[in-house]
């Protein structure tokens, strides 16, 4: 089966072509950094308008150096959420467009699903099936949570975070630092040459039963507001002075506060529950520093990462 899927959940215009859900013969990806980076952030109506300009020509390529043509497309899948409404409404408004008129079946995609099954896309990855059930911890700009996969379609949300998703804290913490945007691909970068034991900041503190985490275990959430708070203070009673060093340890000791809360509980929810694997999944999981801690806690656990 030829899949055309369309991404525009937050700021990131993507088309691409999957053979089998598994053979990606094509994904052409815009970049919208430039356009939101003066501003710190994702600003939600240039997001939609640069999707609304840029998306036919994504899917027009993806299906051009895909090699499968229009008339090989046997379905049409977007992004239905969650993410900006207004992105959101532009990916499935071309789709809804385009599956009319190949008469194919849309399929609406649940973003945090999609980002579970990224870890499988790669031809040299196990079988899905083979792997589960296993734990996923789910971390980019807008989500974090750890998710319990027990089969195809069957998920258990065991904790998310209660406020700012780990993405965020870091770039608003870069943001504060004067880093730039996006924050972490910066913070990963300049930690490097920090000494990450500096400085401690929370690691998201032990939360509390209450019905906002609706029957999930407080063990398993993560709280992120503390944290840029905590930096906020810090940068208030020690200002950066353009000491390179000193920027650096600030940045590895604030990363380490985000890496330490998702592999602590990652390890919590290993010792809780017997799975086969621990996937990572979203942009933070390119970070260099939470790549490290999760082997640990894996090979700890007796599981493949």
């Amino acid at each position: 089966m030829n899949v055309l899927g369309i991404e525009t959940s937050c700021d990131e215009t993507a088309a691409a072509v999957v053979v089998d859900g598994r053979d990606v013969r094509a994904s052409c990806i815009f970049s919208q950094v430039a356009l939101h980076g003066p501003y710190g952030g994702v600003v939600p109506e240039i997001a939609s308008r640069s999707h609304v300009t840029t998306l036919p020509r994504m899917i027009e390529q993806a299906v051009a150096e895909s090699g499968v043509g229009w008339g090989g497309i046997d379905a049409v899948a977007a992004t239905f959420g969650p993410g900006l409404a207004s992105s959101l409404l532009v990916g499935v408004s071309g789709a809804r467009g385009i599956a009319q008129r190949l008469n194919k079946p849309l399929i609406a995609i649940n973003h945090i699903e999609a980002h579970i099954y990224s870890v499988f896309l790669d031809g040299d990855a196990p079988q899905a099936v083979d792997m589960m059930p296993f734990l996923a911890l789910v971390v980019s700009g807008g989500h974090t949570m750890i998710v319990r996969v027990t089969g195809l379609g069957q998920y258990e949300v065991l904790g998310r975070t209660v406020d700012d998703a780990a993405g965020e804290a870091f770039d608003k913490g870069a943001n504060m630092m004067n880093l730039g945007y996006p924050g972490g691909p910066i913070i990963d970068k300049l930690a490097r040459d920090g000494d990450a034991q500096a400085i401690h900041f929370p690691r998201g503190g032990r939360l509390k039963p209450s019905p906002m985490l609706g029957g999930m275990d407080p063990a398993l959430c993560f709280s992120f507001s503390g944290l840029k708070t905590a930096l906020l203070y810090h940068l208030r009673d020690t200002p950066l002075s353009g000491d390179a060093q000193a920027l650096a340890t600030l940045a590895a000791s604030y990363q380490e506060a985000i890496v330490e809360a998702l592999a602590g509980r990652c390890r919590t929810a290993l010792a809780g529950y017997d799975v086969k694997a621990l996937a990572v999944v979203g942009g933070v999981s390119m970070n260099g520093r939470l790549r490290e801690r999760l082997a640990d806690v894996a090979r700890e656990a007796g599981v493949t990462l």
